[in-house]
């Protein structure tokens, strides 16, 4: 899967000469959290909506609201924006736009056709794919197993998912207790919950879970 498929477009962006309150108000309309910063097409910036807020006066400050609107009317976007930003190309991986968010503690990425911006990859677009990568709405039996950590193994319990008429809807796969194990994470419908037990449970190292859900 590629961020391509994944990002929100089109993209919601501001001008860097944006008021910050004209910003706030965008975000809060348009329900985003951040907005890449772009002038004359070119992408110079991205804002978060919290780089916003720390701009704005404190509702315990001394002055009148007058000098309030007055000083607030004068600084735009570009006084809070974050000027280096860390952005990725439409056809990368998504797994590598979820890698570079965790690793720079960011919440999205812009993402780019040559130099041109076209969306925007965010954490709430990686929820969306963790859900359907765990069948999160689908119904069925959720089964979690440690499975040893050798060529096969998913495919002999698939094997045996299948001749008890059994689908898989949704599957990931995470480290094990070790090196030698890997946790791996089913969605099935048709077999019922004891059908699936009795037959899962001697292919694998431990069910360490099943329900209906």
């Amino acid at each position: 899967m590629l961020v391509n498929e994944r990002m929100s477009h089109p993209v919601i962006t501001v001008s860097p000469d944006t008021p910050i309150m004209d910003a706030l108000r965008l975000m809060e309309s348009e329900h985003i959290r951040r907005a890449p910063v772009v002038k004359d097409g070119k992408l110079v910036g991205i804002v978060a909506q919290k780089d916003l807020l720390n701009a704005s006066p404190s509702p315990v400050t001394s002055l009148s609201v007058w000098e309030i609107h007055d000083l607030v009317s004068k600084i735009t976007v570009k006084r809070v924006m974050t000027p280096k930003v860390i952005t990725i190309q439409e056809d990368t991986p998504l797994e590598e736009a979820a890698r570079l968010m965790a690793d720079h503690r960011i919440g999205g990425l812009p993402v780019l056709h040559g130099d041109k911006i076209i969306g925007i990859i965010t954490e709430t677009d990686l929820f969306k794919v963790f859900l359907e990568l765990l069948g999160a709405r689908e119904k069925g039996v959720r089964l979690s197993m440690l499975m040893t950590n050798q060529p096969g193994e998913i495919a002999k319990v698939s094997q045996a998912i299948f001749e008890v008429g059994g689908n898989i809807v949704a599957l990931g796969a995470f480290a094990g207790d070790d090196l030698s194990t890997s946790l791996v994470t089913m969605k099935v419908v048709g077999p019922s919950q004891e059908q699936l037990k009795t037959t899962i449970e001697p292919l694998v190292v431990r069910l360490k879970d099943i329900r209906t859900c």
